[in-house]
């Protein structure tokens, strides 16, 4: 089972040093992936995540130009996005970072985002599925185009390609999140949060039920394997739990206040799950 650790994208821990600090350390200790998550802007009464964050991408680009074989990934809420400029930016992203690049699209939660943004927030759901069809379409046609009830747009060129097929794993926590990933995704990626550990097994099942091919990933996401908060026993434990359920990748997300602190954090994470460096 794969292990991955968020990057400090946001919060007291984000800066320029500490993206890169930390996207060093997880390739030297051998984490799978580094990992980012998506918002753009914070309205104004909206407790979570904290309003300092650095642009999932760049910092993703950030991560990939002081590495060279750990994956890079994160969490796209792509319904806030002009589907061709997405297309454009994860292709360029990926063949950048020489093929390392994994998506997790998710449909977005914050209506006053959405509002903030001048995106509708009814319709995200049939706006992510025709965004998921013209990302494929336009990594693997030249020229690409597409005819949907959202979006349509005569023949262009998004050159150049990504380097590789970029998976797309389809984020969230509800049924209809784990329909369209069985529907449209290279991987489900669950919260720990809406999966609780005794019911990973079940959880795994009923999806491999539908999507049984080894290549699409049962993810999960957690805020509960950070060995500053969590005793290691718990998080081994934890762990040990998944990888019999068949989970095949656990992104840990870490919640400390300065660079150090989170460097220790998942320096005693990679010793508890046993993650061992990378040839």
């Amino acid at each position: 089972m794969d292990v991955a650790v968020t990057l400090p994208q946001l919060g007291h821990a984000a800066n320029r040093r500490s993206i890169r600090r930390a996207a060093i350390q997880a390739e030297e200790l051998g984490f799978s992936h580094v990992w980012v998550n998506d918002h753009i802007t914070f309205p104004l009464g909206q407790s979570h995540p904290s309003p300092y964050m650095y642009d999932p991408l760049l910092t993703l680009a950030t991560a990939a130009a002081v590495t060279g074989r750990i994956g890079i990934g994160g969490q796209v809420t792509a319904a806030y996005y002009a589907p061709l400029w997405l297309a454009n930016a994860l292709a360029s992203l990926d063949s950048l970072s020489d093929g390392r690049l994994t998506v997790a699209i998710g449909v977005g939660w914050s209506r006053a985002e959405f509002e903030a943004l001048g995106s509708s927030f009814a319709d995200r759901g049939g706006r992510t599925d025709e965004i998921i069809a013209i990302l494929r379409a336009a990594w693997r046609d030249e020229p690409v185009r597409f005819a949907g009830r959202h979006y349509a747009f005569d023949p262009v060129r998004i050159l150049p390609p990504p380097a590789h097929p970029v998976p797309i794993w389809i984020a969230g926590e509800s049924e209809s999140a784990s329909r369209r990933a069985v529907k449209l995704g290279d991987g489900f990626h669950a919260g720990s949060w809406a999966v609780p550990t005794d019911a990973m097994a079940d959880a795994v099942a009923r999806v491999r039920a539908e999507r049984p091919e080894p290549e699409f990933v049962f993810s999960v996401y957690t805020h509960d394997w950070d060995p500053a908060k969590v005793g290691g026993d718990v998080i081994r434990a934890e762990h040990d739990t998944y990888a019999a359920a068949g989970v095949q990748c656990v992104v840990a997300a870490p919640d400390q206040r300065d660079d150090d602190a989170w460097l220790a954090s998942v320096e005693a994470l990679a010793q508890v799950v046993g993650v061992r460096p990378r040839s």
